[in-house]
């Protein structure tokens, strides 16, 4: 291969000099080989970044090296479907010749490619070229790379595909170690619904713990069974609501009465017979409606007699 071109050419000493360096410090995460050809096009494969939904997959490319390289940045090429990546588009990045203004000479094509491997799950933020799939169908495509190297260019590319296809597979692990964080959900899930149904077996059956917050509604249930025996409380709730004004006053007032009366135990066949409990001599509701006006009214007259002593007006009211 270097028999063909000038060896004193900067960018040809330079590329063969960085594939001795790949060919004799192999790497497990990438493998890139020249065309027989052209030196200045390469073929590579990356492997999925580990814990991502990449994991797994043999992702193939394509390098063209600029004739001013390593001054002015390669261009990158992908494949192999991925769903991060546009096929058979130069990739935009700041490692790529989109971007020269970033590129330094002192990287190479092995640092580009592990660049490359790292921008994988990182966020395409609508970048030149770039795809934004569902992570379970970047998992399906990366378990499908697997399969074979893809179909492109002439059979000398291809056979330099499959070469690079067979070793990177004999590297990668025989099952791809996807995210469990799905499973794990499911499985909190699915031990929570245990849990609830536990829960609603224990209500059922009695043998629920008792919440500090139902203290109250289960004493009020006790006070109700212990007193089953001497009869049932039977209580009769009102509520009157008034609104008065008085000038620039206005007074509103909401007052709420409560009757119990006791149920003699010799009633209470008669009371369960019924569809609701019902109170055998119903009080006038117009006691608690004067009760009320009455009550609205005194506190009326109070806040009015206060509004008049200041404003100036005191024993106005007392000589009323």
């Amino acid at each position: 291969m270097a028999e063909k071109y000038n060896l004193k050419n900067p960018a040809v000493k330079r590329i063969l000099q960085e594939v001795k360096e790949m060919q004799s410090n192999p790497s497990e995460d990438f493998m890139s080989l020249p065309l027989e050809e052209n030196i200045f096009e390469l073929q590579f494969a990356i492997r999925g970044p580990r814990d991502t939904e990449f994991e797994g997959g043999i992702f193939h490319g394509r390098i063209q090296l600029p004739a001013e390289y390593p001054f002015k940045p390669p261009a990158f090429m992908l494949l192999t479907p991925n769903g991060r990546f546009e096929t058979q588009t130069k990739i935009c990045l700041s490692i790529s010749n989109h971007h020269p203004e970033h590129w330094q000479p002192s990287w190479s094509v092995r640092t580009a490619l592990v660049a490359l491997i790292a921008f994988m799950p990182t966020n395409p933020d609508g970048a030149y070229g770039s795809l934004d799939y569902k992570k379970e169908e970047r998992q399906a495509l990366a378990i499908k790379s697997r399969e074979a190297a893809p179909k492109f260019g002439t059979p000398e590319r291809q056979k330099l595909m499959d070469e690079i296809h067979q070793y990177m597979l004999s590297k990668a692990p025989s099952v791809p170690q996807l995210s469990h964080t799905t499973t794990d959900e499911i499985s909190n899930n699915r031990e929570l619904s245990h849990t609830t149904t536990d829960e609603i077996s224990n209500n059922r059956d009695g043998e629920a713990q008792i919440n500090p917050e139902n203290t109250d509604v289960l004493a009020a249930n006790e006070e109700h069974s212990d007193s089953e025996s001497e009869g049932r409380i039977v209580e009769n709730v009102r509520e009157v609501r008034q609104d008065a004004n008085a000038g620039p006053l206005r007074v509103s007032f909401s007052a709420g009465f409560k009757l119990s009366r006791r149920i003699p135990a010799g009633e209470q066949g008669e009371e369960e017979q019924s569809s609701e409990i019902r109170v055998r001599k119903p009080v006038d509701d117009r006691l608690f409606t004067w009760a009320a006006v009455g009550l609205t009214v005194a506190i009326v007259v109070l806040l009015l007699n206060k509004f008049l002593k200041a404003n100036g007006y005191a024993g106005y009211m007392d000589g009323l």
